[in-house]
């Protein structure tokens, strides 16, 4: 990677590494995600040495680009359970329409009603689309692309953390429905955290991040205009 150090990768790898062996000993207690305890154990890490935060990212690329390999092979599992999700297709579209829908339609609505600004808006806006999707939308509708992020992050962390305790509350059980509102609320994290369930219900999470990024993509660029209009841009 061009002469960047090899610091970088051990600690991400051996901050999840750690991260998973105490969330399998503490019998995969939500609280103790390992994408969330990771996270908390680099930044603690970063934080304390007052490393240089581009030397960083420089080191860590190669997870990086794992990304995109890591998402085409959800394909795999798609195939095996694809008559399942075909069978279920209209309620599924019905659910990921309503869902993004109702995601960004709350979060201007909450955001303008706490006081935020037009830049602001437009950078919460894409928070329902996948971290690298909205960062995109995020930076051509006018918003804050580093702001997107972390929101984007947090609420695939919350979702992930939450959203199976809440689905048991009310009721749901059906792990292609689970697995479709984790995914289609908590983007990668949340699709991950799908297929710790089930293989049935991670690959109802893929199609739902993904579908729910396209349709992002489409509705933020509509509502962003529709700001100065509403009084909020």
């Amino acid at each position: 990677m061009n002469g960047a150090p090899l610091w970088p990768l051990v600690l991400t790898l051996g901050a999840y590494a750690a991260a998973l062996l105490l969330w399998e000993r503490r019998g995969r207690a939500a609280l103790l995600n390992p994408t969330l305890v990771a996270i908390a154990l680099v930044a603690a890490v970063l934080l304390a040495s007052d490393a240089d935060r581009a030397t960083y990212r420089a080191g860590a690329q190669p997870i990086h680009l794992l990304l995109g390999p890591a998402v085409v092979a959800l394909a795999v599992p798609l195939w095996r359970h694809a008559p399942l999700l075909r069978a279920r297709s209209t309620a599924l579209l019905a659910a990921l329409a309503v869902g993004s829908t109702a995601t960004l339609l709350a979060t201007l609505a909450l955001a303008a009603w706490l006081g935020a600004g037009a830049t602001t808006l437009r950078s919460l806006a894409p928070k329902a689309a996948t971290a690298g999707v909205a960062m995109a939308i995020s930076a051509e509708i006018g918003g804050i692309a580093a702001l997107t992020a972390v929101v984007t992050i947090l609420a695939g962390i919350t979702g992930a953390v939450a959203g199976p305790a809440l689905l048991d509350m009310l009721g749901i059980r059906d792990p292609v429905a689970r697995g479709f509102g984790i995914g289609l609320a908590s983007h990668g994290i949340g699709t991950a955290r799908a297929f710790q369930e089930s293989e049935a219900a991670g690959t109802a999470a893929g199609p739902a991040m993904g579908l729910n990024a396209l349709l992002t993509a489409l509705l933020v660029p509509l509502g962003g205009s529709l700001l100065p209009r509403l009084g909020w841009g």
